[in-house]
């Protein structure tokens, strides 16, 4: 599955200029935008900055006709089409979608590795949306990367730097030379403000990775969740979301409220009730990645680094074996929950893991829906598309998994 494209133009003061011809890339997710930046250049030796989504032929992603803002400080040789674009500004628009946002974020990039001695030799932009905007900065000591995230996510930086030298349960599957809490990206510079500069990660993204990796993925991020059950309360004054126990009801319910939760309605009812019962279980709370699947974890066959941390929480472990063992079959997840348990009981006697996984089965899902309805209350309509359907899928999810 493909992508067509349909850029409108602004010129380098934001003022609208027409739309490039149509034209063809090979990724169909919309928020991925080096392959549009990198064919107007070979086209039309033009440099562009995608700005945000303006619309599409279908009703969410992958695919289709896509039509992005971009802005471009150079004079299009080409002859453009007329474009209608509504360019008035909107209370939720990120930074990074409005003219100048991009050049801004990348100047203050420059400059923090400038500081760090670091000579910028190219700057190329790799993805948009309303969850992030990243771009790779190659420098004369290797890559960076700029990430800049929206207010919701914007401790993903103090959960990547928070210090790990308390002492608390240090784990043996942990590199000899961390400093930090989390085996994660390193961070070069944040500003506060939702942009953070990270040091390249080598290697590739896992997407498809089997059992056996996927197993090896869980005994190390035990060994972080170990670590952090000491410094919850230090994680959550830091400004890490807290998702313990009542919390994570009183959450749910306000971030679905005005959805029609209907199909998980009974699911919703018992939410406290089940709660208690996984604290029963006797497991601590921690750090939680969120949305720990292969993809968020980079290998070059020596170290593999979680990365994406923008979803992190401090909360029950049992959410993050739940998130990696979702899509492989029942056997393997089976095995993979089994020895994350056994972790646990060893590190905690008299604990019963096992029936924590169980009991939070439909809430993962259910605490997935009230992440997207968060989403959507946060971005400007002009991008609900990417997650308008994800509300009532995850609902369903969970109604069904909490069927007897």
């Amino acid at each position: 599955m493909s992508r067509t494209v349909s850029l409108v133009l602004l010129d380098a003061v934001g003022r609208p200029l027409g739309a490039l011809p149509p034209f063809d890339v090979p990724e169909p997710w919309w928020q991925e935008v080096h392959s549009i930046v990198d064919t107007v250049r070979q086209r039309h030796g033009l440099e562009v900055t995608v700005l945000r989504l303006l619309d599409a032929d279908r009703s969410a992603p992958p695919g289709g006709h896509v039509r992005y803002l971009a802005q471009t400080v150079d004079a299009p040789a080409v002859p453009l089409e007329p474009a209608a674009v509504d360019l008035a500004p909107h209370p939720l628009r990120q930074p990074w979608a409005d003219a100048g946002g991009p050049a801004r974020s990348v100047a203050w990039a420059t400059g923090e590795l400038s500081r760090l001695g670091r000579r910028v030799t190219a700057v190329a932009q790799q993805r948009t949306w309303n969850l992030s905007a990243i771009w790779r900065l190659d420098t004369d000591q290797g890559p960076a990367w700029l990430k800049q995230l929206p207010s919701f996510a914007r401790h993903e930086p103090t959960v990547l730097a928070f210090p790990g030298d308390q002492g608390v349960g240090v784990g043996d599957d942990l590199p000899d030379d961390t400093n930090s809490l989390i085996n994660g990206p390193v961070v070069l510079a944040a500003d506060g403000e939702g942009r953070m500069l990270l040091d390249d990660v080598p290697g590739e993204d896992r997407y498809g990775a089997g059992e056996g990796e996927r197993a090896a993925v869980a005994a190390e991020h035990h060994a972080v969740q170990w670590r952090a059950c000491g410094v919850v309360g230090e994680l959550v004054t830091a400004g890490v979301p807290d998702l313990r126990g009542a919390g994570l009801t009183d959450w749910i319910h306000e971030r679905l409220a005005g959805h029609d939760v209907a199909a998980a309605a009974d699911l919703l009812d018992g939410l406290d009730h089940r709660l208690r019962q996984v604290a029963d279980c006797g497991l601590p709370d921690t750090v939680v990645h969120g949305d720990l699947h292969p993809g968020n974890v980079r290998g070059d066959g020596r170290r593999r680094v979680v990365i994406d941390w923008a979803d992190s929480f401090v909360g029950h472990p049992a959410f993050d074996i739940l998130r990696l063992t979702e899509d492989v079959d029942a056997d393997a997840a089976a095995r993979l929950v089994d020895a994350w348990a056994r972790r646990w009981r060893a590190d905690v006697p008299g604990s019963d893991p096992h029936r924590a996984v169980d009991l939070l089965r439909p809430v993962a899902p259910l605490r997935l829906a009230a992440v997207y309805a968060m989403f959507l209350a946060a971005i400007e309509p002009g991008e609900h598309p990417y997650h308008v359907h994800d509300v009532p899928a995850a609902l369903a999810r969970a109604a069904a998994v909490a069927r007897p």
